[in-house]
């Protein structure tokens, strides 16, 4: 759709890449393919691990697939760097598989923007670690991380 944008616009500033970032995480920590699928342009690409979708039905089933492998799912991200449309993230998630292993899966990403805020690129790098359920540190309800739950820097991520 033509009308279709997700403020805030760039060029950003430290302050909107901040919120970006943090709107960013709030949506997929709600784990809706629906609602995480309209903060892409309508021809996104993606690389994420060895998956490269494109465009937003592609992107959607992505998002589909992650969620019902990846239960418990809790994400933090972190602003590393921005500049006018771009902004690079760090960020950690736990989650556990169907046999109730629990894991950390660390990562960076590189966003494009266009100009009314949709991303119209992601690169994302991700590692998986095994822990165990005792040295999980997200431990908030589902849903968007509380404003007072420490973030990446401050957990020592």
């Amino acid at each position: 759709m033509a009308d279709e944008s997700k403020p805030p616009f760039p060029p950003f500033d430290e302050d909107s890449a901040r919120q970006k970032v943090r709107m960013a995480e709030n949506a997929w920590n709600s784990k809706d393919p629906d609602k995480v699928s309209l903060a892409y342009t309508e021809d996104s690409r993606w690389r994420n691990r060895a998956e490269f979708p494109q465009g937003r039905a592609q992107i959607r089933a992505f998002l589909q697939r992650k969620w019902a492998r990846e239960l418990d799912y809790r994400l933090i991200k972190e602003l590393w760097a921005f500049n006018d449309h771009r902004i690079a993230v760090r960020f950690a998630y736990e989650w556990r598989d169907d046999a109730g292993n629990w894991f950390r899966s660390y990562g960076n990403e590189n966003w494009e923007f266009d100009d009314k805020g949709l991303m119209q690129t992601r690169f994302a790098s991700i590692n998986d670690m095994p822990i165990r359920a005792e040295e999980r540190l997200f431990h908030w309800p589902a849903g968007t991380r509380p404003d007072d739950h420490p973030g990446l820097s401050e957990l020592g991520l």
